[in-house]
């Protein structure tokens, strides 16, 4: 019988690969379904957190090896890189690649817009060299 004295909080959407990422990142190496569940804290399943990180295998989010009996997983690239895949799958997903540049661009704050601006040069710089 459920617990009726504990309110259950359902989560938003991708928080919980968010925390199990966060946990993932914290590891001193590559980490066990255990050990992140261990981290996140909770009443989760040890199968959630399995599922999690599968989806996120599956996303390319995390890489994977087995060690024993089970797998032991690893972050593939930090929060800016992560971010950055967000921001090509919905880059990807538009019918309009430029109307979503610009739409982009239009949007940024002066100086997020120079910091662009600065990017954009230091590679012109180094393609040319």
């Amino acid at each position: 019988m459920p617990d009726s004295s504990r309110p259950s909080r359902r989560r938003a959407q991708g928080e919980l690969e968010t925390e199990v990422l966060a946990a993932l990142r914290a590891a001193d190496g590559p980490a066990n379904a255990g050990w992140v569940r261990d981290r996140i804290g909770g009443d989760l399943a040890y199968t959630t957190v399995v599922t999690i990180l599968a989806r996120l295998h599956a996303k390319d989010v995390v890489t994977r090896r087995r060690e024993g009996r089970s797998f032991v997983w690893t972050p593939t690239s930090d929060e800016a890189g992560l971010a950055a895949r967000k921001m090509r799958k919905v880059l990807d997903a538009g019918p309009d690649r430029e109307a979503v540049l610009t739409s982009f661009l239009t949007s940024l704050p002066d100086s997020d817009e120079q910091v662009l601006r600065d990017l954009l040069r230091r590679a012109d710089e180094e393609a040319a060299d």
